[in-house]
């Protein structure tokens, strides 16, 4: 798969402790975009925030949470990324979606392994 050009970006901001159907969301996330075809996507985790409840989520040692951040980057073309949103609207009961449009500067893989 080869993108170049405009594209799109979805990030999704949630809990590590979020889960769907009993396996963490954000792995839940990621194995659906891959089954999907998606282009890519990365998972990050955060070592503080907080969202729309205001309850801080820290990694540092006198505060401990369970529940650090997680954003999920999901890149592809525009067709893609609106044949997924509809699925993670059933995925996400709390947290933040955003998309925007970007531009692919540079998009090369290998060629697949079996995992």
């Amino acid at each position: 798969m080869t993108i170049d050009g405009p594209a799109e970006r979805l990030r999704i901001y949630i809990g590590e402790s979020d889960t769907w159907h009993g396996k963490p969301l954000f792995q839940a996330i990621v194995q659906r975009a891959r089954e999907e075809g998606l282009a890519g996507a990365t998972v990050v985790r955060g070592i503080e925030g907080f969202g729309a409840s205001s309850r801080l989520h820290t990694a540092r040692i006198l505060r401990m949470s369970s529940d650090l951040p997680i954003v999920i980057e999901l890149v592809d073309q525009k067709a893609s990324i609106d044949r997924f949103v509809p699925i993670l609207d059933d995925m996400v009961g709390e947290g933040l979606v955003t998309r925007d449009e970007i531009q692919v500067l540079h998009y090369r893989g290998r060629p697949p392994t079996d995992d």
